[in-house]
């Protein structure tokens, strides 16, 4: 395989060595990985390849992942941003509240560049518009020359990714071990006219890209949250095992039939295909394989209780529609009762503000609503009952 074109991404971690990377990798790009992370980056640099294991019901498939290099934004910002300034493409994977972060060196890179043809800009957040959020970062940084003719320096794509990546090995090193199914959904409106589409073998390029974002968000990671906040609560320990459990499993399916009834209505997907949808979401998370862990999944609850996540998201929408949101409502309150656990800080944050602040002021807060919503009243006395009883 020739490697003539170059990608550079943001994040090191198991989503961008595991998924990201191979996708370039095996589509012929170098990949210059850029993190902040000593360990990480000395390791990347140290070693000259790794190995990805895909993992599925029928067995695992491994991959060798090699032709990459990497950088310490932390030490060597110059080279990070000439690196973007001669790329066909920059990613991240880095979180949704990191994006702030990656932005300068980004917009400082467009300043820079000189090709004759745009650099792509895509996302692999969990999150809405991504993409959309990290360019609102990059531009308040550029140049006014740049922003005057920005479509023939940078095309901005948002894009959905759906990939579990469970628990490594505790002797992994960089080697990732991920789940075979994937989806990569990427906007293809950004790169017409003369917009310079990556080629990346495996990306689906899509004409609307918020129904591919809804129904994975709303379905995977609904049922995913909800799997790891009741099982928390009933002390499990992975994932599949909350599914196995026949009660839980019943609650997980109530929460995704709520999100399947709105993503139905409102994208116009048939009953029958959001059926199958949820029936492969379940198999999948389901897998005693993937050994996915409780907490793990958990992790944030600040963030994937917020206003457009998993679980207020699609519960706000249902509520203006006047439809049932009972399921969607019980997750929310195991979500308020993930707190203070080991290695999390936003539990640890969240106990703090369900402590120092009335439930009115949490539901604004945390769930980003305001009085007048019909879901606001619906979730303040789920607050109450949550902090009289963590009191």
């Amino acid at each position: 395989m020739t490697f003539e074109k170059k990608a550079v991404h943001f994040g090191g971690g198991n989503i961008g060595r595991g998924f990201v990377a191979e996708f370039l990798h095996n589509s012929g790009y170098e990949v210059v990985f850029v993190d902040v992370m000593d360990s990480i980056i000395e390791a990347l640099q140290k070693q000259s390849s790794y190995k990805v294991t895909e993992i599925g019901d029928d067995g695992e498939r491994e991959f060798t992942i090699d032709h990459y290099r990497a950088i310490n934004s932390k030490h060597e910002m110059q080279k990070v941003i000439d690196e973007i300034a001669t790329a066909d493409v920059v990613t991240c994977a880095v979180g949704p509240n990191i994006l702030k972060f990656v932005a300068e060196p980004v917009a400082k890179a467009i300043d820079a560049r000189t090709l004759d043809y745009p650099i792509a800009v895509i996302a692999c957040e969990n999150a809405i518009n991504a993409t959309t959020t990290w360019r609102g970062f990059i531009e308040s940084k550029l140049s006014q020359a740049s922003l005057s003719n920005i479509d023939a320096r940078a095309r901005f794509a948002n894009s959905a990714i759906d990939r579990i990546v469970p628990v490594q090995d505790a002797d992994a090193g960089l080697n990732v071990k991920i789940e075979k199914f994937f989806e990569w959904c990427v906007e293809q409106k950004p790169f017409e006219n003369g917009g310079n589409k990556p080629e990346i073998k495996g990306v689906h390029y899509v004409e609307d890209l918020e129904p591919y974002i809804e129904r994975k968000l709303f379905t995977v990671n609904t049922s995913h949250a909800t799997a790891a906040y009741y099982g928390h609560q009933a002390k499990k320990t992975y994932i599949h095992e909350v599914l196995h459990d026949q009660k839980l499993h019943d609650i997980v399916r109530d929460a995704v039939k709520e999100t399947a009834h709105l993503i139905v209505n409102k994208h116009g997907v048939t009953t029958q295909e959001q059926d199958e949808y949820v029936e492969s979401i379940i198999k999948r998370i389901s897998n005693p394989v993937l050994k996915d862990n409780v907490e793990r999944v958990g992790r944030a609850p600040l963030r994937k209780l917020s206003r457009k996540e998993r679980f207020v998201g699609p519960a706000a929408q249902l509520a203006e529609r006047g439809e049932k949101v009972d399921a969607l409502l019980g997750a929310i309150e195991q979500a308020y009762r993930f707190q203070n656990v080991e290695g999390d800080e936003e539990s640890a944050e969240l106990a703090k503000i369900l402590k120092e602040h009335s439930a009115e002021e949490v539901v604004t807060k945390v769930n980003g609503l305001e009085k007048d919503h019909p879901l606001y009243e619906k979730i303040v006395p789920i607050v109450k009952k949550v902090q009289a009883e963590s009191s």
